[in-house]
């Protein structure tokens, strides 16, 4: 067996628990020892009922008194005990467990462990674990891992998988040169990988997470340079000068482009007529216009005679980039002279060949589309400037082999992520950067508020207003559906209470990712058109999706949200005539929690959110929000860990002065394994 081998070689996982970690992006074993757990369960000792915190899970000792209560609720059997100590009580609740009342006897003490919440002035826990003191014992002060599931796939069928991993020693072996670990004081990488999924202590979890955070961001970089130093100086075989067509569309736009956006149109012009290949990032907070400079570019490239590709990490966000270009270039009257094709995983085999087609004769000028821009069927005739949106979701070797599908054409990348610049320098390492730093004439500042569970009703009452007054209207939820052991809003049910609590005459749907992609976008297409008054969703339409009549985003249990990922859901209001709202509504009153949702409500500049949220956070953060997502690092954080993200650039950048093409006998594992991290990438882009 090898890091290689299919899940199908550890024993006791067929084809159908194949298929169930598949959807959980795992396929190989080497993929499941780089499957790191989201976070833990520590086994506390138990505490007093007066040395509770909230929304904590912790452990209580209790005494029964009196066997548990059990009644029906709906389709729900309900089983309630009630703890007393010192005169304070603990209320305890169970869905579909009626064995515990014979379970529970009058006169024994147990372990209770579980989540504690304040409920209607009551001390909670839902769904508690029981165990007898003398089990409890055995197991208190130890960490266990809790990993990402899908329905059919169980934390005890991962944890026992990686156990199986693990007892190959040789399945991890070190490859950071030894200078390199001793330099950062890094722990050993099998040291690191069996900690990772089951630590010992938290003091043996801190330099085994700080290792592989390092070896993410250490990869990433010396493979993006990489990359560079492919295309650095690469001579401009696609020159590209605006004409007539971009000033078309100049002056039919309704308003004129800010300063920021002249500044990067220009810095972009220079790029597109200059001697070498142009690889840039746009950055820009959501709604400063980075689109309408990305049209520009893209109309330069089609009057010069190539071919340009807008490639979008939704099949929502790709429709809607190909309705604004096509609305755009009909405002300038130039949607006969420029053929726009889309191009998405759902459409028929009959739409993807004529598409196919339509590319390769060169019939079509401007290329929108999907990851299914990448796919080997998809052959450019002249393709001069490639684009990507949000391009932390396609990861670098998916903008790389769009980029190889043309004779090095340009490539624009655009990303609406506020990263402070010194970070951005770094995770960018590839592109020149540019900055929109400047929101358009007129738009209103979103009006902001955080606030408890206690004010829904006023949140409830506000949604009606807007809609009243022909408005709409998004609610974030965290979950898709209901979890009983997490006291956490999800968009189903969530959906039914707002049909409940709302004037019937207001349509409420609901979205999230697991609908199949016509469903979502049969959704989408109807809350753009206004069929639809509120919107129930995840984060699913968290990137780019335009509605300007839309006024106000609200989300639930924002405290499980990072603040990047609730400022960009913020960013999907705002971008009309009307006054916009954001409410956030926070479901723990943990200080440090609401420290953090402040920091949105005071501003509306993602910059300034991001380096205030990096000044509050720290890299002892372990277990908190995570709050980029950002790129394709599945256990670093570029916020969090930002102390080691610069670690990693100055040492990628040593190694790279000592041994550029690390031939060296000590950096030949290294090598090995930059070159597997570069394949796994395509692998992972294939699937």
């Amino acid at each position: 067996m090898n890091t290689a081998s299919p899940m199908t070689a550890l024993k006791g996982i067929g084809e159908k628990t194949a298929a169930l970690f598949h959807r959980v992006g795992v396929d190989t074993v080497g993929e499941l020892l780089s499957y790191y757990p989201r976070t833990y369960d520590i086994y506390e000792k138990p505490v007093t009922f007066a040395n509770l915190e909230m929304d904590r899970v912790q452990a209580v000792a209790g005494f029964v008194h009196r066997a548990p209560d059990t009644k029906k609720m709906n389709r729900l059997t309900v089983t309630t005990l009630t703890l007393e100590e010192f005169g304070a009580y603990l209320h305890l609740s169970w869905y579909n467990m009626p064995f515990l009342r014979g379970s529970l006897l009058p006169g024994g003490t147990y372990i209770f462990r579980g989540r504690v919440q304040k409920k209607k002035g009551r001390l909670v826990m839902e769904q508690p674990e029981i165990y007898t003191p003398g089990d409890y014992e055995k197991i208190q002060g130890t960490m266990q891992p809790v990993y990402a599931l899908t329905a059919g796939l169980s934390n005890k069928t991962v944890t026992k998988a990686v156990h199986q991993v693990l007892e190959e020693p040789s399945l991890a072996p070190e490859y950071l040169p030894e200078h390199i670990r001793v330099e950062q004081e890094l722990a050993e990488y099998n040291f690191a990988i069996h900690s990772i999924h089951f630590p010992i202590s938290r003091d043996a979890l801190l330099p085994a997470r700080k290792r592989l955070v390092f070896d993410e961001f250490f990869l990433f970089i010396l493979a993006l340079r990489q990359m560079k130093e492919q295309t650095e100086g690469e001579k401009n075989e696609c020159p590209i000068r605006a004409g007539e067509w971009t000033e078309h569309l100049l002056q039919s736009l309704p308003y004129a482009l800010t300063g920021a956006q002249q500044r990067v149109w220009q810095e972009i012009q220079s790029d597109l007529s200059g001697e070498t290949v142009m690889n840039r990032l746009v950055q820009g907070d959501v709604g400063s216009g980075k689109t309408v400079v990305a049209v520009l570019a893209l109309l330069a490239a089609a009057e010069n005679g190539y071919q340009g590709a807008l490639m979008a990490p939704t099949e929502v966000l790709a429709r809607q980039h190909a309705q604004s270009v096509a609305q755009l270039l009909e405002n300038c009257g130039l949607e006969e002279k420029v053929e726009t094709v889309l191009l998405t995983g759902s459409m028929t085999a009959k739409e993807k060949r004529e598409a196919y087609a339509r590319i390769e004769s060169g019939e079509a000028k401007l290329v929108i589309g999907t990851h299914a821009l990448i796919q080997e069927k998809v052959q450019f005739h002249r393709l001069g400037l490639v684009v990507t949106d949000e391009q932390h979701r396609f990861g670098v070797r998916q903008r790389e082999t769009l980029a190889d599908k043309g004779q090095h054409p340009h490539v624009l990348v655009m990303s609406a992520t506020p990263i402070p610049r010194t970070l951005a320098i770094i995770v960018y390492g590839d592109l020149d950067v540019s900055v929109i730093d400047e929101m358009p004439v007129g738009r209103l500042p979103i009006k902001n508020c955080v606030v408890d569970e206690s004010w829904r009703p006023n949140a409830y009452r506000f949604l009606e207003k807007e809609a009243a007054a022909g408005r709409q209207a998004y609610v974030i939820c965290p979950m898709v559906e209901e979890n009983p052991e997490l006291e956490i809003e999800n968009v189903v049910d969530y959906t039914k209470k707002l049909q409940e609590n709302l004037n019937p005459s207001i349509t409420i749907e609901y979205l999230h990712g697991k609908m199949k992609p016509a469903q979502k976008n049969e959704i989408m297409e109807r809350f753009a058109a206004g069929e639809i008054q509120i919107l129930v969703s995840t984060t699913v339409i968290e990137v780019g999706v335009n509605v300007p009549n839309a006024t106000v985003m609200m989300v639930e249990n924002a405290e499980r949200f990072g603040l990047a990922q609730l400022h960009q859901l913020r960013g999907r209001v705002g971008r009309g005539k009307y006054q916009s709202y954001c409410i956030f509504i926070s479901g723990t009153d943990n200080k440090d929690t609401r420290k953090r949702l402040e920091i949105l409500n005071k501003s509306n500049d993602g910059f300034y959110i991001a380096s205030e949220d990096l000044k509050l956070r720290g890299p002892g953060d372990l277990f908190g929000v995570r709050q980029s997502g950002l790129l394709e690092f599945k256990i670093g954080d570029i916020f969090t860990d930002a102390r080691i993200l610069q670690e990693a650039s100055e040492e990628a950048a040593k190694l790279k002065r000592q041994d550029p093409d690390l031939e060296l006998p000590e950096h030949q594992a290294l090598k090995k394994r930059l070159l597997k991290y570069r394949d796994e990438g395509l692998r992972r882009m294939s699937l």
